[in-house]
């Protein structure tokens, strides 16, 4: 489930699409996050850092959608690097759940993974 997401974030549906939608990617990453959200189990260690990740792993693409109609240049940058630090903020809760949750390491990995690629890309971003 949430693998197969990931993976069809790294495609484009057809070839008259854009060969890279970063808008779409980050939607699929929140998507991708909201589901593992739900299939974990709640107790008093849990709650909280849900809800944390669902926070920052949402994040990523709502700042990305602001920093793509920003009036400046500035403003676009601060925005693009917004979305940075939550995706770097959703691989630590990643990184938590992992460990509060052992049987959810694996799907917290994948998710980690595609997080650390939209770090890469928004620091990309920055330096151009």
């Amino acid at each position: 489930m949430t693998n197969a997401k990931v993976q069809m974030s790294k495609e484009a549906p057809n070839s008259n699409d854009r060969k890279y939608d970063l808008e779409e990617r980050t939607a699929i990453f929140g998507e991708s996050i909201i589901d593992f959200a739900k299939n974990l189990p709640r107790n008093e260690i849990t709650v909280s850092l849900i809800s944390q990740l669902v926070r920052s792993g949402t994040s990523v693409g709502a700042n990305y959608l602001e920093a793509d109609t920003a009036n400046t240049k500035k403003d676009f940058l601060y925005k693009i690097a917004l979305s940075r630090k939550e995706a770097k903020e959703t691989r630590h809760w990643l990184r938590m759940i992992a460990h509060a949750v052992p049987d959810k390491e694996e799907a917290a990995r994948a998710l980690s993974r595609e997080a650390k690629e939209l770090v890469l890309i928004f620091s990309a971003i920055l330096k151009s």
